[in-house]
Parts: structure tokens; C-alpha cells; sequence
């Protein structure tokens, strides 16, 4: 089978811990991130006395790159290598659609970033506010740039392929 890559995927190693490791190593960082944008929300609404606060079109990145980590991690990597002919016959481009979907999810998880960049750029580092209001955009660039690493981290340690890998059909 020919792929449409020059580099093919790597092999993962297969243990188990390594695994388990790469899932908590993805929740720790998404509950990381998480914490820095409510910190921040919170913190603009009770603690800071200017009139620079975080509102919903701030919330719109972190909404993104959230939705952008689910898509991608419903994706298995067998389907974005498989040949045409390991799945059933009406389902030839399931390669291609799953492709497609990744293409989607890594939209949203950088489009989030990026968006975080932008509202940290042109909301507090162009009208020059101090460090406390410029926390606001910094938490939401880092809390992006967190979820991005957990979802890397999750997909990764999700696709690694077990040692003993039983198939049972009828």
C-alpha cells in the first residue's frame, strides 16, 4: 500500500504504563489550562478594579480549541492508515473523511490559539494595561496552548498499540 505521505507515522511504543502516563500526563495539562482561564475570568469579575473584564467573545478560543480536542480524539489513528478494503464495502473513503475530520479538529485547536493571540495582542497589549488586566490575555493564550498540548498528548497515548491485541469475529 502506498501512502500519500513521504514520512509514515511513527511506532509507538506499546506499554501500558506509558499509556496511562500519557492520559493523566493530558488530563493534568486540560485541567491545567482550564484553571488559568477560570482564574482569570473570575479574577477580572471580583478582584480587578479597572473596567477591562472578560467577556463571552473571549470565552469563544477556549470554546474552540475544546471542541477542536474532541473531534480530534475521536478519531482513531487505524483510520487515517487503513487500506479501502479493511472496512465494508460501502466505505471505500473512510480514510478520506476521517482526514477530513482531523483536518476540521486541528482547525479549531489552532483557530482557538490563534484567537487567544489575537485578543491578547489587540485587547491588552495594544491599549498598553498594566500586568494585573494584561493576566486576562495571558491566562487565555496559556490556557490554549494547554489544551493544545493535552490533546496532543491524548491522542498520542490513546493510539498506541497494545502489545496483545485480541480479534474476535463471528
Amino acid at each position: 500500500m502506498s501512502h500519500p505521505f513521504r514520512i509514515p507515522f511513527p511506532k509507538l511504543p506499546s506499554s501500558a504504563t506509558c499509556r496511562s502516563a500519557g492520559i493523566y500526563t493530558s488530563g493534568a495539562l486540560f485541567s491545567l489550562g482550564f484553571w488559568f482561564f477560570v482564574d482569570a475570568a473570575v479574577c477580572s469579575k471580583v478582584h480587578n478594579p479597572s473596567d477591562v473584564h472578560i467577556h463571552f467573545p473571549e470565552w469563544i478560543p477556549l470554546i474552540c480549541s475544546v471542541l477542536g480536542m474532541l473531534i480530534i480524539n475521536s478519531i482513531e489513528k487505524s483510520r487515517l492508515t487503513g487500506d479501502r478494503f479493511s472496512y465494508s464495502v460501502g466505505d471505500g473513503d473512510v480514510v478520506w473523511k476521517a482526514k477530513l475530520v482531523l483536518f476540521m479538529g486541528l482547525a479549531l485547536v489552532s483557530g482557538g490559539l490563534a484567537g487567544s493571540v489575537c485578543f491578547l495582542i489587540l485587547g491588552y497589549i495594544v491599549p498598553d494595561y498594566p500586568w494585573p488586566t494584561l493576566y486576562f490575555g495571558v491566562a487565555n493564550v496559556l490556557a490554549n496552548s494547554l489544551i493544545a498540548l493535552s490533546c496532543v498528548s491524548l491522542w498520542l497515548s490513546q493510539n498506541i498499540e497494545e502489545e496483545y491485541t485480541y480479534s474476535l469475529s463471528l
